[in-house]
């Protein structure tokens, strides 16, 4: 068994029920992929689209592919025929695309609302307000094409543990505040993606239903000459 797949195994018994491991793929070879796929693993994570869609065009097609990195409008177009769950939602305009190339391929995209809390400003995301702004917009109403599952979000990257830790508490709180008033009869809102390597044992304590997890299960980033 090779150390990815020892890994996985490792991880997967850690993991409270409901909860999802995603492996992030990003800068790996698809050889790592079919590693992890040989004992079972189907959700894998990128951040670049023309990286997804070359490997998913080589790679089994039932794998479950998650894009996480910032995305533009003008390359979603890329990844709507297969892409499983965007995580990275920051802009009703982004929606709005993502909502036109569904229907080009007659299907529902499923989308997370990606939320800024940590303190670096290089990260993306929209803050508390912005969210709940965009989920009264009445064109949201329109888009028949997306479905809004949940919440996306990461931590300050720092040492500190309390600050990791109130972060991912932020990120909760703000799931539950949308659940209770824009998604109380909706079952499908279900998904709060927070904690990776570094962090994912806190973010389970403080309610993740997804970790994104990275070097845990293959190492240092692969990057090619």
């Amino acid at each position: 068994m090779s150390t990815i797949q020892e890994a996985i195994l490792q991880l997967r018994e850690e993991l409270p029920a409901g909860v999802t491991l995603l492996a992030v793929s990003k800068t790996h070879p698809a050889s790592y992929i079919e590693e992890a796929y040989a004992i079972g693993q189907r959700d894998f994570a990128e951040n670049k689209v023309q990286e997804m869609s070359e490997k998913a065009a080589a790679l089994p097609t039932d794998i479950r592919w998650h894009m996480i990195g910032h995305l533009q409008t003008n390359k979603v177009k890329y990844i709507a025929p297969f892409v499983s769950l965007i995580h990275s939602i920051d802009s009703l305009r982004l929606l709005e695309i993502v909502n036109r190339e569904a229907i080009k391929h007659c299907r529902t995209i499923d989308c997370l609302l990606q939320v800024h809390v940590a303190e670096e400003e290089t990260k993306f995301g929209m803050t508390e307000s912005e969210v709940c702004e965009l989920l009264e917009s009445q064109n949201i109403k329109s888009f028949e094409n997306i479905r809004i599952r949940g919440i996306m979000g990461m931590a300050t990257n720092t040492d500190d543990e309390n600050r990791v830790r109130d972060d991912f508490r932020k990120i909760r709180a703000l799931f539950n505040n949308c659940k209770a008033k824009y998604f109380i009869a909706s079952p499908e809102f279900d998904t709060v993606s927070m904690g990776m390597s570094g962090d994912y044992k806190i973010a389970l304590e403080e309610g993740s239903t997804m970790i994104r997890i990275g070097g845990a299960i293959f190492g240092k980033r692969y990057y090619q000459l």
